[in-house]
Parts: structure tokens; sequence; C-alpha cells
């Protein structure tokens, strides 16, 4: 194993430039030359890159978004994007390529597979938490604290004014983040898209809340369970609660990395330069029962993360 690439592609995680840095250290200790391809995709595709060096990546463990930028790029799913890419990792002979990103990600790099024998590592970098394969993926544990700092000053708001707070956080398709922050926070009420839920359940929960003298209340919803304008609206309505909704939004992808993201990075990244160094590719690191190990990546993409049903029930007794 001579050269490295890698790539960040997808949505920007907290600790993304923590995993750069680790590839790029730990592959130069090795004497591998690591090139970093900028832009995610479109960089295989138009062959932009820039070598990384110990160096290069100085000072840049604590910042959050990635050094290499990402974007949406959809030449990459099409047969010539997919063939470009290869091209490019033939004519810079690179041995390996380290692609950090989500579930969406991980796809396009099997894709990408079948167009190149060069051997593919994913490092799993999504706040979304939702790749098979990782008890946890970096930048997940940054934006539950990012949500929980948000909700806690909100909740001061709350208890001041008598009012129940929506609070909607990321997650289109899944909701492990609305799930975690939903319990750290303490709200009555979680809705997630994997979870079919009944409005008159949430009028009755806060009927009955308002019955036992409490007079505030938090909701967290993850983005993907629908409009949440028109549900705190109908929330108010039926139950002659003050309600207000609170969109974070993109504040849960930037900022610094908490110590358990940037840990994460270091130890996925150290995982994936040994792959790597073994001629091991098409496989996926992550934690696995409090370890760092690996799955093949069509594992990854093939299966479905199922949600923690029992601390939704947790949550549910806590806030009783």
């Amino acid at each position: 194993m001579k050269n490295i690439g890698l790539v960040t592609t997808g949505g920007d995680a907290p600790g993304m430039n923590a995993a750069i840095r680790g590839v790029v250290r730990i592959a130069s200790s090795r004497k591998c030359r690591v090139l970093g391809f900028r832009r995610g995709w479109e960089g295989l595709i138009t062959n932009s890159f820039m070598p990384l060096t110990p160096r290069s990546v100085s000072g840049i463990l604590q910042l959050g978004g990635t050094i290499l930028h990402t974007s949406r790029c959809p030449e990459f799913e099409k047969k010539e994007g997919m063939r470009k890419a290869g091209e490019t990792l033939v004519s810079n002979q690179v041995d390996g390529l380290i692609v950090i990103g989500g579930d969406g990600s991980f796809r396009g790099a099997l894709q990408l597979s079948s167009h190149t024998n060069t051997h593919i590592i994913g490092i799993p970098a999504s706040i979304d938490n939702d790749v098979f394969g990782t008890e946890e993926t970096i930048g997940f544990d940054t934006a539950v604290n990012t949500a929980v700092g948000e909700i806690d000053k909100i909740r001061d708001t709350a208890v001041s004014h008598d009012r129940v707070f929506m609070i909607e956080v990321m997650g289109r398709e899944r909701g492990f983040l609305a799930l975690e922050v939903g319990l750290t926070v303490g709200a009555e009420v979680i809705l997630l898209p994997e979870v079919k839920y009944r409005r008159e359940h949430i009028f009755n929960i806060i009927k009955e809340n308002t019955a036992k003298g409490k007079k505030s209340g938090l909701i967290v919803a993850a983005e993907g369970i629908g409009d949440t304008r028109v549900l705190a609206a109908e929330i108010q309505r039926n139950t002659h609660s003050e309600v207000r909704l609170s969109i974070i939004g993109y504040a849960q992808r930037g900022g610094n990395p908490t110590a358990r993201s940037r840990l994460l990075a270091s130890l996925f990244a150290d995982e994936a330069v040994e792959l790597l160094s073994n001629e091991k590719g098409n496989r996926v690191v992550g934690l696995q029962k409090g370890r760092i190990g690996s799955i093949p990546l069509k594992e990854s993409c093939s299966t479905r993360k199922t949600l923690d049903s029992s601390l939704l029930s947790l949550a549910k007794l806590l806030a009783t």
C-alpha cells in the first residue's frame, strides 16, 4: 500500500477533520502517501486533489466541517461519472480509498467498487447515526450535545412562560438523534419517523400533564415526522396549552467535535489504515460491542440499522 486516497462525502459531521488528521498521520507513519480529493465525489470525477501530510493537517483536530469540503454530485450517480472516478484512481495509482461519510456515501462507494480494483474502506461519519455496522458514528455525540444545549435554554423559557415547546431536530428518515436528544432532555413526547403516532395520543399526554400540575413541557420531533408547524398548531388548538415551535436546524451539523467524536475519529482512522495495510477492502469500520472492528461494505449498505426501542420506553417512563 503506497498511495491512499481520502474523500469526505455527503453531509458534513463534526469530527470529519479529526478523521482526516488520523488517517494522514497514521498512513504517513507507514510510509504511505495520502491524496485528499476535494468536494466529495466531484473531486474523483474531476481529478481535483491535494497532497496531505502530517503538517498540512495540523490544527484541524478541533474544527467542525471538513477541510476537503463536500458536495452533492448527481454526475457520480451515472455510469459515466463512476467510470471517470475509477480512471482517476488508476491515473493517480491509488491503492486504497477511504470514504468518510454516512450510509448514502457508502452506497456510492459500493457502486464505485464495481468500477475499480482499488480497495475501499468506509469510515462512518454522520449525525444521523444510521450506518449499519457501528453502534455510533463520528459526529453523533456532538450533534446530540449541540441539540441538548439548545433545548436546555429553551426549557428555561418554557418554564418561565408556562409553555409547551415542540423542538424539531434533524433526521429526515431516521430518528436516532431525536430519540437520544428527547431522552436526555426529559421530553414528554418524542416523535420519530420510524414510529407511527396518533395526534389524539399527544393531546391526551399534554392534557394529563396539565392535570398533574405540569405547566410547561417539551416535545422533541425529528424533521421527518411531517410538518411540525401544522402539528404544533393542532396541539395548541386541542389542548388549550400555549405551544411554540423551535427548529434547531443546521447548527447540529457544525461546531467543534466533542471528545467522544474525536476519539471515535482517531480509532476509526487507525482501523481503516490497518485494513488497507493488510490489503483488505470493501469494508466499513465501526464500533461493535465496545470494540473497533469492520464488516463488509455490502452488508452495511443492504442492512437497515434498528432503533433501540427500549430507549423510547425508558423516555416515556421518565417523563411521567
